[in-house]
This record gives structure tokens, sequence and C-alpha cells, in this order.
């Protein structure tokens, strides 16, 4: 049985009002009716973006499925157990859930934890796919970390489990995409890779664009220059609506202004840095949810690391990570969206 993939029509519109967007159900997609999704599931990591993707799994999968799920911060799995008691299961941790699942998402916030969740002799998803009974594996990591790191574990599985699948696949879309299905996977192999119908079905369910970027930790190289692109984009944002506004234009009508003229970007748009902007974004919740700026200046931290890795010149790196470095450590901004870079620049948040 393969359940129907939930679509979204997204209307933009040119100034930066709510987003939304209408569901629907349409014909399936041919690569579900040729692959189907898999009636045993793993997922570890259910923080603001793994969450929303467990749930809206666990909503697409065929009657009789079940999601086993880990987090080291148990209230969020016993939630998703409370609201979903036939379809998913607590794990105490990632080796319990690899010696039930056949297919393994992970979630993770960074490289060390990505490491100790895969590789840990004793309660790591290695732990059970070393086990004599074992059957082949397909894992998917979308954590957001340095490239090595990614390669070093698809090596480390290669060797000592080889009949496992490992693929790099980060997303992109914040928490709001995570909630609505529409995040984009990047995905780090190619357009030929015989596993990508499996992969393909299993993602559609929680993200709109599910991308191959052509090899092993590709997808993350690809999510990294996006992240550094999108953090940029922030502080640019920031600095031209605090001027325009100080310059005495409204704070909607500067952010029509950018949405109708070359400026025009997703940040402004969607997750616009000025409070009351956007009302669905962060930053109008006193910028709580959303993408922690400290996860931002991690980000940025390994694009540029990546890019004097691969001989790439970034022009704006050093100042970018500067400005999200000092604002994750003020006490007005720590653990918050990081668009509250508007707030660490003074500008204006009381403009109404």
């Amino acid at each position: 049985m393969v359940p129907r993939i939930k679509s979204q029509v997204r209307l933009s519109l040119p100034a930066c009002h709510p987003t939304f967007a209408l569901s629907f159900w349409p014909l399936r997609m041919a690569s579900a009716r040729e692959v189907g999704l898999p009636n045993s599931v793993g997922f570890i990591g259910l923080g603001a973006m793994g969450k929303p993707m467990a749930i809206n799994l666990a909503k697409a999968l065929p009657a009789g499925s079940q999601i086993y799920i880990h987090d080291i911060v148990e209230a969020a799995a016993e939630e998703l157990c409370t609201s979903f008691p036939q379809v998913i299961v607590k794990c105490e941790n990632a080796k319990e859930v690899a010696a039930q699942a056949d297919v393994i998402l992970t979630m993770l916030p960074e490289g060390a934890h990505v490491k100790s969740v895969y590789l840990d002799p004793n309660n790591g998803i290695l732990a059970a796919l070393t086990s004599p009974t074992s059957s082949p594996k397909l894992l998917i990591d979308s954590s957001t970390i340095d490239t090595a790191t990614s390669l070093y574990v698809k090596e480390q599985l290669a060797v000592l489990s080889p009949t496992t699948s490992f693929y790099d696949a980060p997303v992109s879309g914040g928490t709001l995409g995570a909630v609505n299905a529409t995040i984009a996977f990047f995905l780090g192999c190619s357009a030929s890779d015989p596993n990508l119908a499996t992969l393909k079905t299993l993602l559609q369910p929680m993200g709109g664009k599910i991308i191959p970027c052509g090899g092993p930790s590709l997808g993350l190289a690809a999510k990294l220059s996006n992240n550094y692109l999108s953090g940029i984009i922030t502080i640019a944002c920031s600095e031209a609506m605090d001027m325009g506004m100080r310059a005495g234009i409204d704070a909607s009508v500067l952010a029509s202004v950018f949405a109708a003229g070359t400026a025009q970007n997703t940040i402004c748009d969607v997750f616009n840095p000025v409070p009351g902007v956007c009302p669905r974004a962060p930053p109008s919740n006193g910028y709580q949810g959303g993408f922690r700026v400290q996860l931002m200046r991690k980000d940025i931290g390994l694009a540029v690391q990546m890019a004097r890795n691969v001989g790439a010149r970034n022009a704006l790196g050093a100042s970018g990570l500067g400005v999200y470095t000092a604002a994750s450590e003020a006490p007005d901004c720590k653990g918050l969206d990081s668009r509250v870079v508007y707030r660490y620049l003074g500008g204006k948040e009381d403009w109404k």
C-alpha cells in the first residue's frame, strides 16, 4: 500500500504578508507507486526541525507502519508517542532504533553528535548493524555538519557494515517549512543513484523539493553554500530595513519595495527580521523558535572553512561570521532565531 503524498501550493504575495500554503491530495507520484514507503522507519533527533518532520512522516506512512524514535530530551519523544500511540515507539538509544527499523533518519545539531549516534560501539547505530542478525539498512543524515565528518561516518559504515547505504541529506526551509512539509532536501548522491527512487518516496511526505547534488557529502556542500548565502542576506536585509526605516519609510512599505525590486529574497519576504512585518515569522514572536543564532554561527563557520578547503575566496565570510558570533553571545540575542541580528545591529522593533 502506497500512501498519498501531500503536496503544497505556495501563493507568493508582492509584499511581506503572512505566507500560506494550500494543501491538497493529488494523484500519487510515479516513484511512490513503484517503490512505496517502508513499514519500519527510525527517526533520531526530535528538535525544532526533526519533530515536525517526524510528525509529517507519521501521518504519511501506510497503516500498520511504525516509527522508532529516540532523542536525549525524553519529553519530546513522549509527546510524539502520545500523539501517535499506534505508530510511534520510543527507544532508549540509537542502537535500539537501528535494531528495529529498516530505514533510519537522523537530524542532529553537530558533527560530534552524528559521530556518536552512528559510531558509538555500545549504543550507536553501528552497534546494531554489526549484529549477526542485522539486515541491510538505509541511513539518511539530515544534520548540517562539516563534510569531513560525514565522509568519515560513511567510510566507517562501509568498512564495518558493507550492506549499509548512508546518505547525507541536509534540509533548508526553516521550522515553518518543516511544519508545512515544504523543506528542500539536498541529497549527497547522483541522479542515477540506485536508491534515489526510494529516497524520494521516503522524503516526499516531509519536503517539497528533493535535489540530488552529485555524490557523497555534496548535499552538505550545497547546504553550507545555501546557509552562507542565507546568513549574509539576513544581515544585509537587517541593515537595509534599518536604514530605510530610519529615513522614514514604513517597514511594511519598505518590505513591499524589496519584494517588487531587484532586492527580492525569501528572507525579506517570509522571515523578515523586523518584528511585525511577517506575522508568522519568528521575529514577530519575540524571535522565538526558528533557526537559532548559534546554529547560524556554526553553519557560517563551517561554510567559511569549506571555502578555505576548496580554495574559494569569501569577501563577506569573516565579517558575517563575526556578526553571528557576537550576536550569539549577546544576552538579548543568545538562543533566539538567527534573524535577531536585526536587534543586535540596533534596529527598531516597536515601529508600529
